[in-house]
């Protein structure tokens, strides 16, 4: 299951679409310039285990590399593109790459970054020239388009977005497979749960360097479907992209339906999104009130699940169970979902504690840091892994999640979930943007703030500052509600829709709450 076989099957079959643009690779050409690659590293001295680091915009050059890295049984890291020099150097460095490849696009980036990576010997550089690396396209002209008899299947090696710290390597064992054996279990969770197949038209809003795009779409190249990237996102662009491309499988983080639903009805009814089946979601908690209404929008197409780079577990919930369910993220269809306190038991339905996956054997390992690792597992059940959320089940055994453990708030010796804070205000007209957070406070221990970008044309101050402190206390107990609200331009989030409430908490860390500016 690699794109080699489409290509023999159906070489003129698209493989990859920018949806801006328009430019494609069909399953043909991604097959031979993978390949090309993939000679072209060997003759680099790469071998098996080696990492290939991959700095780049959203390109149909992504998945050359991808593919390329996949099937010589070497691990592609794909890096943040909105990092910094040092950032990206780190991760590279970090990595254990020895080849990095990187887009004309990020010409700048990428030269700071050329001279701060000594152990990568391998350097190449599509789109355009860049100075410090290699022309990929004659490295690509110079190597075999014939692929060899042994491939084994690779894998990625990812890092955490690095929210709350620096960022971290998660790497998972290598498949003991060739690249055309089944070796990845997203492919057959794709095909059996969602329909991606041959006739797959996959949208890909969100950045290729993030977990579930570049999983996702390597699983559509996997069953011989096609996948549109948009360049960036934009709201009005991704539902056009749906009606041009007649899409039929899209992967969604809240943030975009929220910005999807706040365009006009009359943008919003404009395209035709017959052909729409499959619309997944997942990355960061969905609010009640918005997945509401995008099922009664989209109809019940959203399906939702629950998982992490580090791919420990996932649960999944389609929309008829989630309208019975509302909030739920589902039921586990990798891994024994488990609730532990904080001394490790296991605790019942209703219970809330620390969400752990049960698997045979340890799935990940943070790269280079063993006390990560072990932090990461029970301290009684080794191949029980948890990534810190919080939650409990139902008496169904459903997966509800409360928010992070990193993030919970402690204000009186009580605990609050910030989450639930901020799936009332995203509610607000009033609000484009918010994360709740707890600020120090001499007498709580802690106070629970907002901080909140205002919608465009709102005015800030006191006055809405009491309208949204009444909106909260009318929905939820009073001592849950943000005791002040501090307005800003915009809120740090990745890319991919994650609040950075490490960097947002660090600007409150001091004897008292500042507000921002």
């Amino acid at each position: 299951m690699y794109p080699g076989a489409h290509a023999a099957a159906a070489p003129h079959h698209p493989a990859v679409i920018m949806a801006g643009s328009g430019q494609r690779r069909s399953y043909g050409e991604l097959e031979e310039r993978s390949v090309r690659l993939a000679d072209a590293l060997r003759a680099a001295g790469l071998r098996r285990g080696d990492t290939v680091a991959l700095l780049t915009d959203n390109s149909v050059h992504s998945y050359e590399v991808y593919w390329a890295a996949v099937r010589s049984g070497m691990y592609l890291t794909a890096v943040n593109s909105h990092l910094t020099a040092p950032e990206v150097a780190y991760i590279v460095d970090d990595s254990g790459a020895t080849a990095l490849v990187v887009s004309a696009a990020l010409a700048g980036l990428a030269r700071e970054v050329a001279g701060s990576v000594p152990g990568v010997r391998t350097r190449l550089a599509y789109g355009g020239a860049v100075d410090g690396y290699g022309d990929y396209e004659a490295a690509l002209a110079a190597a075999s388009p014939r692929p060899p008899a042994d491939q084994p299947r690779g894998s990625d090696l990812l890092y955490s977005s690095g929210t709350t710290g620096r960022p971290k390597g998660i790497r998972r064992p290598l498949p003991q497979c060739q690249v055309h054996e089944s070796g990845d279990n997203l492919i057959d969770l794709v095909q059996g749960l969602y329909g991606f197949g041959t006739a797959a038209v996959y949208l890909s809003p969100a950045p290729v360097y993030h977990s579930a795009p570049l999983r996702f779409g390597a699983a559509v190249h996997a069953l011989g479907g096609t996948v549109v990237m948009m360049e960036r996102f934009d709201p009005e662009d991704a539902l056009a992209a749906i009606e041009h491309y007649r899409v039929t499988h899209s992967q969604w983080v809240p943030t975009m339906f929220v910005r999807m639903l706040k365009l006009p009805e009359p943008v919003r009814s404009r395209h035709d999104l017959s052909s729409h089946r499959v619309a997944v979601h997942a990355a960061a908690p969905c609010p009640v009130d918005v997945k509401h209404a995008m099922i009664e929008w989209w109809g019940p197409v959203l399906y939702e699940y629950y998982s992490s780079t580090e791919s420990n577990g996932m649960t999944l919930i389609d929309s008829t169970q989630w309208l019975a369910k509302p909030g739920s993220v589902g039921l586990p269809v990798v891994g024994v979902l488990r609730i532990c306190g904080e001394d490790g038991e296991e605790l019942g339905a209703g219970q809330i504690g620390t969400v752990y996956f049960e698997r045979d054997e340890l799935p990940f390992e943070y790269l280079g840091d063993p006390d990560k690792t072990r932090s990461a597992q029970h301290p009684d059940h080794p191949t029980w892994t948890t990534t810190g959320d919080i939650g409990y089940v139902d008496d169904d055994g459903y997966l509800f999640l409360t928010d992070r453990k990193a993030f919970m708030i402690i204000s009186g010796g009580v605990n609050i979930y910030p989450q639930e804070v901020e799936d009332v205000l995203v509610g607000h007209s009033a609000i484009t943007d918010v994360a709740v957070i707890g600020v120090p406070d001499a007498e709580m221990g802690e106070a629970v703030k907002a901080v909140v970008q205002p919608a465009p044309g709102i005015q800030p101050g006191a006055d809405l500052e009491r309208e949204l402190l009444d909106y909260v206390r009318q929905r939820l107990a009073h001592y849950k509600a943000p005791r002040s609200v501090d307005f800003v331009e915009t809120l740090p989030r990745t890319p991919t829709g994650k609040l950075v409430k490490g960097a947002l908490k660090a600007g409150y860390a001091g004897d008292r709450a500042l507000r921002p500016g």
